[in-house]
Order: C-alpha cells, then sequence, then structure tokens
C-alpha cells in the first residue's frame, strides 16, 4: 500500500531552509515545489505506482520526493548539492512513519530503509550527467522538477544510460516544454524535440503557474511526459544519427543541402544523399522526423559525431 506520509508546505520549507542555511542558487537552477497539489499531479501524471523504482534528480529539500514515498515507490535520489544530500534523509524519517537512515561509507550512498527492509530511498551525491549506473534495481521512470539550466542534456542523458526507463515525466522551463514536444513542421521543433523523439514519443501534460516556486522563477514551467519506445529502424548508429541533426540546425535558416554539405563533404554529395533518403534537398531541418534523420545517415555515410556530452544541445 502506498505509505501514509505528509509533504512539505511552504512555511516549513522556508523554515527547513532557513535552520539548514540553505539558499536557493540561480547557479544549480533550484526553484522548490512549495505546492503539495503540484507535488501529487506530478507524481499522479507519472503513473506513479506501489513497488516501482523512480529516479529523481535534483530532490532539493525533499517536496517531490515524499510525494513519491507517498505512492509507494522506491526512490534514487540524485543531488549535487552536498548540504541538500545531507538534509534530505533527516526531513524524509522525520515526515515518512518507518523509515530509518542507514549511512554508507564516504563514497557510498545514504539509505532509508523500512521495517521490512525494503530500500524506499537511496540518495545519490553527484552530477546527474556524470553517472553511468544507479545503485539497487534499475529504474523504471524517472520523475523529477528538473533544474531550468541544464534540464535537456540530463533528460538526453538518462534516456540514453538508462534503458530501463520505460516512462519520464519532469518539469521544466514551459518553453523547453514546447521545444522538447514539438512535432516536425511546427516552429519550436529543433535538436532537443528530434533527438527526444530517438528514445520516446513525447506530449506537454500541464502548465504550472512560477507561484508555485520558492524562489518564485521569472517563467513559468511544464510538465512534459515521455513514453519509451523503440528507435527508428536503422543501419546508422544513434551519434551518426545525432550529428546530421546537429548539423541541420546549426543554421536552421540553411537548406538541408547546405546544411548538410559538410558532413556529406559538398553540397553535391549531400543532395545525392538527401534524395536518397527521400528528403527534399531544399527543405528545412525543421520538416524532417527522427525517422528521416536516420534515412539521410544511412545515406551519408554513417557520419562522426561532434564531439561533447551525449545530452548536450544547443539552446
Amino acid at each position: 500500500m502506498p505509505t501514509t506520509t505528509t509533504l512539505l508546505g511552504p512555511a516549513e520549507i522556508r523554515e527547513l531552509a532557513e535552520r539548514a542555511g540553505v539558499r536557493p542558487t540561480k547557479a544549480l537552477g533550484q526553484n522548490f515545489v512549495l505546492d503539495g497539489g503540484t507535488v501529487r499531479k506530478i507524481v499522479r501524471q507519472a503513473d506513479v505506482a506501489e513497488g516501482d523504482r523512480v529516479v529523481e534528480v535534483g530532490p532539493g529539500l525533499g517536496s517531490l520526493t515524499l510525494g513519491l514515498l507517498e505512492a509507494g515507490a522506491d526512490v534514487v535520489a540524485v543531488e549535487i548539492d552536498p548540504t541538500l544530500a545531507r538534509l534530505l534523509p533527516g526531513t524524509v524519517a522525520r515526515h515518512v512513519p518507518g523509515l530509518t537512515v542507514h549511512a554508507g561509507a564516504d563514497d557510498e550512498p545514504v539509505v532509508l530503509r523500512d521495517e521490512d527492509g525494503r530500500d524506499r530511498l537511496t540518495i545519490v551525491l553527484s552530477d546527474a550527467l556524470d553517472l553511468h549506473e544507479l545503485p539497487g534495481p534499475p529504474p523504471v521512470a524517472l520523475v523529477a522538477n528538473l533544474p531550468y539550466n541544464v534540464s535537456v542534456p540530463v533528460l538526453l542523458t538518462f534516456l540514453e544510460r538508462f534503458g530501463s526507463l520505460e516512462r519520464v515525466l519532469v518539469m521544466v522551463q514551459a518553453e523547453v516544454a514546447d521545444r522538447l514536444a514539438a512535432p516536425p513542421g511546427s516552429r519550436t521543433y529543433g535538436i532537443p524535440s528530434a533527438k527526444a523523439a530517438w528514445y520516446a514519443s513525447a506530449r506537454r501534460t500541464a502548465t504550472v503557474g512560477r507561484t508555485v516556486f520558492w524562489p518564485a522563477p521569472n517563467v513559468d514551467s511544464a510538465l512534459v511526459r515521455f513514453d519509451r519506445r523503440e528507435p527508428p529502424v536503422t543501419e546508422a548508429s544513434r551519434e551518426a544519427v545525432f550529428a546530421v541533426v546537429d548539423a541541420a540546425f546549426a543554421q536552421r535558416r540553411k537548406m538541408l543541402r547546405s546544411a548538410l554539405s559538410a558532413l556529406a563533404g559538398s553540397s553535391e554529395a549531400a543532395v545525392v544523399a538527401l534524395q536518397e533518403a527521400g528528403v527534399d534537398p531544399q527543405a528545412r531541418g525543421e520538416r524532417v522526423d527522427i525517422a528521416g534523420f536516420a534515412r539521410i545517415a544511412e545515406h551519408l555515410g554513417h557520419p562522426e559525431p561532434v564531439g561533447g556530452r551525449p545530452g548536450t544541445v544547443e539552446p
């Protein structure tokens, strides 16, 4: 059964932060959720069920963490801020009956277990972009209020590295949500939407006003849901397809025959590859879906990817 728990309220969040000397920083993109209704909406729209193994990036003071535990999930919380990581076990232990804190060695995660010995919360102190594995069973879902400044790289990196993720529900800046869920041909379709489509189908599910956060951001947020699906059937590697996506949108007003000329070796070679892929050489990248980019990559001879982290995209 879901855990009996209480969520954090606005007064407690501010008191908790003040007592710990925590000041939300723009550098880490920290905006803490004050509203329990918003927390439960996130958990509900993520279809979190009893026993699900869920990874949360950026738990902060623990608002969403408590909501996930309330729904019965076992949570792996990845936190980059050492102060917040140290604060979280005590907060959760006070709000979720029956959990006890088990601290490992300095380089091991802190675990909170219930009376049956089940690991309900595992806290990993790390930059999410540096993680290649997580402790315990593989997670089936990523549910997070992602820091604005790294939301797209974190999302794409986790979809790439953790194939067990069946679904993702993230809260991001509204403008980013539009870009992630945009279909081909739309004004906001670009690198984030094309790359996310390699892994999953995406849809924006709700708008979240800025008043539910502390401190209140200057923009609205939105929830985006991703459901894992198979990538396009292609002989090209993901890296090669993403190299084509990057080149196609590097100067998005260019026609593809020009945008891909460097990858192809010449504009003429790009035209041939595009025609063989069934794509109009005079089209722009915003008209091509991820399956189209995969066909182009095949006919370009599997171009070498651009260096950098796998989730890195241009704004």
